[in-house]
């Protein structure tokens, strides 16, 4: 049973000044103060690029930069390190302040700036060959969306609904039909026209499959973190 009241920020530095001199482990450490071990890691990391102060005067809603958070998710989306990894290279405080940062950029949601503006990232223009080939690499990559996000410079949520529709209705499904006339369109099957609709109807439990396949890898990584 994890504590829910508030630790003062002297126990911090202890447990924290503890486990850097050997005396305790971090999952004893995190029993003791009946926390999760994801804060105590947390603490250690803030405590050794900002030393006991940074534990004793933490602010209550420190800001980031816009560059600096998309900096730490490419990092992240990029493989470059754990949440832990990219947190203590970025300074940031929490390990899930960055995973809420990564669900939002990914689902194509805004990030909100230190400067009281706001990032999107914005879906990118692409020609049916451009979508066939980053289709074609994602899938020869076990789908891996966000480094085909990165590398292509676009959206997760793009290469998600790409491959998707690839794998329902074949180069069809990748065809972009906004804004051109019925008559000029080619011919549709009845098999296509059925695909079109099995399609429109998995299309509405896109965004929570997503999710669910982010906090799948981020819950897998953060159980190899503890092994390190």
């Amino acid at each position: 049973m994890f504590r829910k009241s508030k630790i003062e920020p002297v126990e911090k530095v202890k447990i924290v000044e503890r486990y850097l001199a050997g005396e305790i482990g971090i999952r004893q450490a995190g029993k003791e103060l009946r926390v999760d071990h994801h804060s105590i890691r947390n603490w250690i990391s803030i405590y050794q690029y900002d030393g006991p102060t940074g534990l004793l005067n933490q602010p209550k809603n420190k800001s980031y930069s816009k560059d600096l958070k998309i900096s730490a998710i490419n990092d992240y989306l990029n493989g470059e390190g754990s949440l832990q990894d990219i947190c203590t290279k970025y300074r940031i405080r929490s390990h899930r302040q960055l995973s809420d940062w990564i669900k939002v950029y990914n689902s194509g949601g805004i990030l909100k700036t230190s400067t009281g503006g706001a990032y999107m990232k914005k879906a990118k223009n692409t020609t049916l060959d451009e979508r066939l080939k980053i289709v074609t690499d994602c899938l020869a990559n076990d789908k891996n969306y966000g480094a085909m996000a990165l590398k292509y410079d676009c959206s997760y949520q793009q290469v998600r609904n790409w491959v998707i529709r690839y794998e329902k209705m074949g180069r069809a499904g990748l065809e972009d039909r906004r804004g051109r006339r019925i008559a000029s369109l080619p011919s549709r099957t009845p098999e296509e026209e059925l695909r079109d609709k099995i399609a429109e109807l998995e299309k509405r439990n896109l965004d929570l499959q997503m999710e669910n396949d982010l906090l799948k890898k981020v819950r897998e990584l953060e159980r190899r973190g503890r092994y390190l």
